[in-house]
């Protein structure tokens, strides 16, 4: 017989205190409009985290960051953007069982599919 599992005691180990926030241009925020919304463990209803609700600000804000990192990015010669890369695929795989924790529980998944998942998300990087 399955163990039952406490999801928000889970979750909170795997997703932190918080607060969760967006990450854009470098800086972690709120929604531009203050709004937020509850992810549930889809299997108990459980609430595990409230994140930002970003809206049309919030997206222009991405956008204009990521245009403006563009050029920098651009910018790097192609072995050390490598390195980068790289280390992108070293720290998914390092934090695997948490990504896929975060991902079992917000979508129900299995475990290990969700690990897979991250570990074939990882490889488009190395």
């Amino acid at each position: 017989m399955p163990t039952p599992i406490d999801s928000a005691a889970v979750a909170a180990s795997a997703l932190g205190d918080g607060p969760h926030l967006h990450v854009i241009g470098g800086q972690w925020l709120p929604a531009a409009n203050g709004a937020r919304f509850a992810i549930d463990n889809p299997a108990s209803g459980d609430l595990l985290a409230e994140v930002p609700d970003g809206g049309a600000e919030d997206a222009v804000a991405a956008v204009d960051a990521a245009a403006t990192a563009l050029a920098g990015w651009a910018a790097t010669p192609a072995p050390q953007r490598a390195i980068v890369l790289r280390r992108v695929a070293t720290l998914m795989l390092e934090q695997q069982e948490r990504l896929a924790t975060i991902m079992t529980l917000e979508q129900g998944k299995p475990l290990a599919e969700a690990r897979g998942e991250i570990a074939y998300a990882a490889s488009f990087f190395s």
